[in-house]
């Protein structure tokens, strides 16, 4: 074992109805995780139909054939535990933290709930308002909301999977049906379709034993999950300029990155750390603190994995200074990046924050849990919890040249100004 690769104890198993399990024992943590990741999406969804992945956050906890409406949650919440869900472009993830000793409860109430969910009418017209109202409260009606919009308008084609958000449109939440929603779960909850962690101390044989009991019978079926379909990298620079009221304006550049599961994705996450990771980073340090032409700086990855993913850099302009002035230091410092790579200090500062992060995401059994489903849904490797330091550290700076060069280059950017509408 290197010195930086970590040694948490995985166990891998596949049940007979195709359920991916994992079990990492941790005779340590203060409780027990469960985590399941369903390898359904937005960008799973039909045109017209948009917004259903999402809607089954709440869906899911609407009530099965021997669990109540509400009851899933308040079951959980009796002993302690929590549970709560996420929804992505490419997966949606439930996942319970129960005390040591009530991993069975939380199991059955997964199987019961994908074994034989209750969708009706009346539940599913509540969740599509809540649903309906969560979208005006973080989209529609607060400054800044259709920023991931317009980037997604902005970077992929309408027809493309990943050309839409996950909190789909107000039009088609509004002609949402209840047998859309039915068949929606049928075409895709499904155990063969799932991937499963549980995480804390837990004894492996009997955990595996609780979850061929609680999940092994359910009956696998066809998954119709939409293909990975590429793109090129931008050419010829588009732009979208947009006015809104707001109290700064801003720059977003945009590139077309490798998806989740290539090599280049971590390296283009690195060059963009030496860019933009942390206050003494690149552009922190000139635009906020030497020129002080923005009040912040920032950047992030969209982190898709079928076929093409998004890279951003962002920045709010400061007082007195122009989107124009902003956008051509971005593009300046991006190209220096290209034209010099980073240097040794630059290497050896953003290993140390991602040391720092990620040591400190998998210490939380709950966030492990969600690490180990996530690389193993997405990149089929659940391992790689132990050997991403290792992978990171292996990363060169002729590597985050090369990938800035190729990836990054200013030439193969999309651009979005944001201009604050003047009062």
């Amino acid at each position: 074992m290197s010195p930086i690769e970590l040694d948490y104890r995985l166990s891998r198993h596949t049940l007979d109805n195709g359920m991916h399990v994992v079990i990492n024992h941790d005779p340590t943590a203060p409780g027990e995780a469960l985590n399941i990741w369903y390898r359904v999406g937005s960008a799973d969804e039909q045109p017209g139909a948009t917004g259903f992945a999402h809607l089954f956050e709440h869906l899911m906890f609407t009530g099965s054939a021997q669990v109540a409406a509400s009851e899933h949650l308040s079951l959980l919440e009796s002993i302690g535990g929590s549970a709560n869900a996420t929804t992505s472009f490419d997966r949606t993830n439930y996942f319970e933290t129960v005390p040591p000793g009530a991993l069975d409860l939380a199991l059955w109430l997964e199987g019961d709930r994908l074994g034989s969910l209750t969708i009706s009418d009346e539940s599913f017209a509540t969740q599509r308002e809540v649903v309906k109202e969560e979208k005006r409260q973080r989209y529609d009606n607060v400054t800044y909301g259709d920023l991931q919009d317009l980037m997604i308008e902005l970077n992929f084609p309408q027809d493309h999977p990943y050309g839409h958000l996950p909190i789909g449109s107000m039009a088609d939440l509004d002609a949402a049906t209840p047998d859309q929603a039915r068949a929606f779960f049928a075409r895709f909850y499904r155990p063969n379709n799932a991937f499963l962690t549980l995480s804390g101390p837990v004894d492996p044989q009997q955990a595996l034993a609780s979850v061929r009991r609680y999940l092994g019978d359910l009956d696998p079926g066809p998954v119709d999950r939409q293909p990975s379909r590429g793109l090129p990298r931008h050419e010829g620079v588009p732009t979208l300029e947009v006015t809104r009221p707001a109290p700064s304006s801003m720059v977003h550049l945009c590139w077309r990155t490798p998806a989740y599961a290539e090599r280049d994705h971590l390296v283009v996450e690195q060059a963009l750390a030496v860019l933009a990771s942390g206050q003494s980073s690149r552009l922190p340090d000139l635009l906020v603190r030497q020129t002080q032409i923005a009040d912040s700086v920032g950047a992030g990855d969209f982190s898709l994995s079928r076929g093409v993913s998004l890279a951003v850099l962002s920045a709010r302009v400061a007082p007195g200074h122009s989107t124009e002035e902003v956008s051509e230091a971005l593009v300046s410092e991006v190209a220096r990046l290209c034209d010099e790579g980073p240097d040794q200090a630059e290497i050896d500062r953003i290993n140390a924050g991602f040391d720092r992060s990620w040591l400190s995401r998998l210490a939380s059994v709950d966030e492990r849990a969600d690490e180990i489903s996530s690389m193993g849904c997405l990149l089929d490797d659940p391992g790689q919890i132990n050997t991403l330091l290792g992978t990171i550290h292996a990363i060169t700076a002729e590597d985050i040249t090369a990938a800035a060069r190729h990836w990054l280059a200013p030439e193969h950017r999309s651009v979005l100004i944001y201009n604050a509408q003047e009062a």
